[in-house]
């Protein structure tokens, strides 16, 4: 396969971790295959093996301990199949499901066609057509429960057009497609998540666009890559809070979108994602076996990189997420001020709401949340309601309310004293609140952020004031506090103007101003959202908590070192 255009000691440490992957998969298929596994995972170990099987340079090519346990995964998966041509898992009958692991049978039986492949592996190809040929009709027909389940499904859809060619799979995808793709000019999906990004929509888009001739979704992945790329934290990892997924209170790495920036590195000449690439490869290979699958496929991939573009400092805001990132080498900030919670009153899967809207980055040392915490009717820590910009300066505001009821006007009045059930936004009771008289309490609250040179000035002005009120800040257990104390009920305060956090040499230090007379306790309230089911989003780390003086004004200077 290499080639004078093969960048060789790539395409040699892709194969190198491939086989690594894949005698893991050797020596644990007993344990994979009595533990009562996901269907997905049962393919994918399928296809691990055969992309090394199939590869000469492989120390497992042609290897016949792997032609077997592959034929022994596919006949365990095929007997995972229902009768309806669906797979089971955490989702009954799931479509969508159902369409990750057609697509990488879809793969793996790709990989299997030509005269090169060994004699020994040749009869699985009929065993993943039968598969898939009990699931392309309730694929076609099936429907989804997220924005990005339509692309993987569709995905899988042109897959199986692909090997086995029905225009009625390319009728259903230009269905999905004509309901046109969830992606903001700024390139972040509307599920404005780091996980499925990489997992789901570019890894789908690009195979659609690429079965089926549809440049426009290979334009709206390097949208997203764009997006990924200025997100990249000092750390290694995407930006998460202002996702509406799960991955919103997690982090997900780079590493694994390696292949997805190779691609269009190379495709379209494109030297800032070869500088993704350099610095994703100062770390181990991600999914070596996909990777190699994916080579093997498509030989271009393992071509060799445009010149890289080295990084400048650049400060980039997403207007559809309410999200700013700054980055100027090891120093970076992230603003976040576009949580779903003004909207919508609640927390739900689905839409964003964490109350993180600072973090600060200066090399090994993360300030890794910056909360608002208050007592104001349990309605939880700050999050803003709107977010603007101006050159380094971003300001976050949010108001919120509630109210005591009056009595019901006497039209509504029963004397059975059977009221509907109703919601007030903070809590539900049988008291018919739309027709009650209402006194409302409402705190105002702004976030003004600076960023600076290597700094962050942070003010904070609250109205009424005399709300308790503490802001939090989270660091990494990694590193060490100075000038603090610890507090009984958990956590750090500091006991005067300044206090830093240290790991090695990095360090971030943090200045006080208008300290006084405070109302709050320490610790942090994550409101009756989460509290009346026992439950808490609170950030785990050394967290530190400044209480608000009671004229609800307080400013800190973060410096980095």
């Amino acid at each position: 396969m290499p080639d004078s255009r093969t960048d060789t000691a790539f395409l040699a440490a892709v194969t190198a971790a491939a086989d690594e992957r894949a005698r893991d998969v050797l020596a644990g298929v007993d344990g994979l295959l009595s533990s009562s596994p996901h269907h997905r995972a049962v393919m994918s170990a399928a296809k691990t093996l055969v992309a090394c099987a199939v590869h000469r340079d492989s120390a497992l090519y042609a290897s016949g301990e792997a032609a077997r346990t592959t034929d022994r995964l596919v006949g365990f998966l095929a007997g995972m199949q229902g009768a309806n041509g669906l797979f089971d898992g955490e989702n009954l009958a799931s479509p969508p499901d159902t369409a990750f692991t057609i697509n990488d049978l879809c793969d793996t039986y790709a990989l299997l066609q030509g005269d090169a492949v060994p004699d020994a592996l040749r009869p699985l190809a009929g065993a993943l057509e039968a598969i898939a040929s009990a699931a392309a009709g309730p694929l076609r027909l099936g429907g989804v429960h997220t924005p990005n389940h339509r692309w993987e499904l569709s995905a899988a859809l042109a897959r199986l057009n692909t090997h086995w060619p029905d225009e009625r799979l390319v009728a259903r995808v230009d269905e999905w497609l004509s309901e046109g793709i969830d992606i903001a000019p700024d390139g972040m999906y509307s599920e404005r998540s780091a996980n499925y990004s990489l997992h789901v929509s570019n890894p789908s888009l690009t195979a659609i666009g690429t079965a089926l001739d549809r440049p426009e979704l290979l334009d709206a992945v390097c949208r997203n890559l764009e997006a990924v790329a200025a997100t990249t934290l000092p750390d290694g990892t995407v930006e998460t809070v202002h996702s509406r997924r799960q991955d919103q209170l997690g982090t997900i790495p780079l590493a694994p979108f390696l292949m997805q920036f190779r691609r269009y590195a190379i495709a379209r000449g494109r030297g800032d994602f070869a500088a993704v690439v350099e610095h994703v490869l100062e770390a181990p290979i991600a999914y070596p076996a996909d990777a190699l699958a994916e080579i093997l496929l498509e030989p271009a991939l393992a071509g060799v990189l445009p010149e890289a573009e080295k990084p400048e400092p650049a400060s980039t805001v997403f207007h559809s997420s309410g999200l700013a990132v700054v980055r100027d080498g090891e120093f970076a900030v992230t603003v976040f001020g576009g949580t779903d919670y003004a909207g919508h009153g609640w927390i739900r899967s689905g839409l964003s709401s964490n109350p993180t809207f600072l973090r600060v980055f200066a090399g090994g040392a993360v300030l890794d949340s910056v909360r608002l915490s208050r007592e104001f009717f349990g309605m939880g820590p700050f999050r803003a309601d709107d977010f603007e910009y101006e050159g380094d300066s971003f300001i976050l505001t949010e108001r919120i309310a509630a109210s005591y009821y009056q009595p019901l006007p006497e039209a509504y009045r029963r004397a059975d004293g059977e009221y509907p059930l109703t919601d007030d936004g903070r809590f539900s009771a049988s008291m018919d609140f739309p027709h009650r008289p209402t006194d409302v309490v409402a705190l105002e609250t702004e976030a003004r952020v600076h960023v600076g040179e290597g700094e962050v000035r942070l003010g904070i002005e609250a109205n009424p004031g005399r709300v308790r009120q503490v802001l939090e800040l989270a660091f990494r257990e990694s590193g060490e506090l100075e000038g603090v104390k610890p507090l009984a009920s958990g956590g750090f305060e500091p006991p005067g103007g300044e206090f830093a956090y240290r790991v090695g040499e990095h360090r971030i230090t943090v200045s006080i101003d208008d300290r006084g007379p405070n109302l709050a306790g320490p610790g942090y309230h994550p409101g009756e959202d989460y509290t009346h089911l026992s439950g808490t989003d609170a950030v785990q780390g050394l967290r530190v908590y400044v209480p608000l003086p009671r004229s609800g004004r307080c400013t800190l200077l973060i410096r980095t070192h």
